[in-house]
């Protein structure tokens, strides 16, 4: 519950129960920090727009947390784009983010552009350290460099007690757990299971590239894992043969990695809690995902399938 002074104390810049945006980092940052004085935390959902299901349950965690105000970040960040990849195509749908912000009760949206966060060019950057090469750093050089960076500006900026990121970029929560640690930035980051349309298929921004043909056959990813889930058993392996036996199956899914580590991405345990990981692409777009799996004598649910 916001408390009653809340919207005196944060000035013009927010509105109980109606959607403000802010375009410029001082202004946002005087706002959350008025809110902060009078017992509230903050709460940071960040995204870069093209808002699906997925960042709606997002936003939803986020405003359950108890005496908590949400900021939405809507930035496409050109730094973790590498050579080729797809910076200029990805979906910039601000009016519909906006509109979906506004219907879950988001208060506080900061949409910057590049410059209020980087100047003409950034001069000083973060790495992702070994973590950051691996896996999707290796398909994606530097691609953690600029994720980490970008997340380190939006905390300082925004200053929140909490952000909140989907495990679907399971490498990507790991890396922004650590930052967080180790920079003791004071934030808590934490994961909020993939959400899933009904056939299974992890969701993100970049479905919407895919043809009918393209998505169905997209299908092998999310069927791999269910695959590789149910040989947890028999162990690590067999987890990997599972899964990559689901993939040979279907031709148009070009794969990248299929991997079986630990919970912080090390290399897999012989028994106990790992992740599995695959990364692909299916026509032009390259599509990721992950599930929990156990090995041995545990037992755990299958991979979540939220829709």
């Amino acid at each position: 519950m916001v408390h009653d002074d809340s919207a005196t104390k944060a000035g013009p810049g927010f509105r109980r129960g109606e959607l403000t945006v802010h375009e410029h980092a001082h202004e946002l940052g005087n706002v959350t920090r008025a809110l902060r004085s009078t017992g509230l935390t903050v709460t940071l959902v960040p995204t870069m727009g093209a808002l699906h299901e997925g960042h709606r349950e997002l936003i939803r965690r986020a405003r359950s947390v108890p005496n908590s105000v949400t900021v939405v970040s809507i930035f496409v960040n050109p730094l973790q784009f590498g050579p080729g990849e797809d910076f200029e195509r990805y979906p910039r749908t601000l009016d519909a983010d906006l509109e979906l912000c506004r219907a879950e009760g988001v208060e506080l949206v900061f949409h910057p552009d590049r410059a209020e966060l980087y100047g003409p060019e950034p001069q000083i950057t973060l790495n992702a350290g070994p973590l950051g090469d691996d896996l999707e750093g290796a398909s994606r050089p530097g691609h953690f460099d600029g994720v980490l960076t970008v997340v380190a500006k939006l905390f300082g900026v925004v200053r929140p007690d909490l952000a909140l990121f989907g495990e679907k970029d399971y490498q990507q929560l790991v890396l922004l757990r650590r930052m967080a640690w180790e920079l003791a930035l004071g934030v808590k980051v934490q994961g909020v299971p993939i959400m899933r349309d009904a056939d299974g298929l992890a969701l993100s921004s970049r479905n919407r590239y895919l043809e009918p043909e393209q998505r169905r056959a997209a299908l092998a990813l999310s069927a791999a894992l269910v695959a590789g889930h149910y040989a947890g058993p028999r162990g690590p392996q067999a987890v990997l043969d599972a899964a990559r036996e689901v993939l040979d199956t279907e031709p148009a899914v070009h794969v990248d990695y299929l991997e079986l580590r630990d919970r912080e991405l090390g290399a897999a345990p012989a028994d106990g809690e790992g992740r599995l990981l695959v990364a692909a692409k299916v026509g032009g777009t390259r599509l990721i995902d992950n599930a929990l799996v156990v090995l041995g004598d545990g037992r755990t649910d299958l991979p979540e399938n939220r829709s």
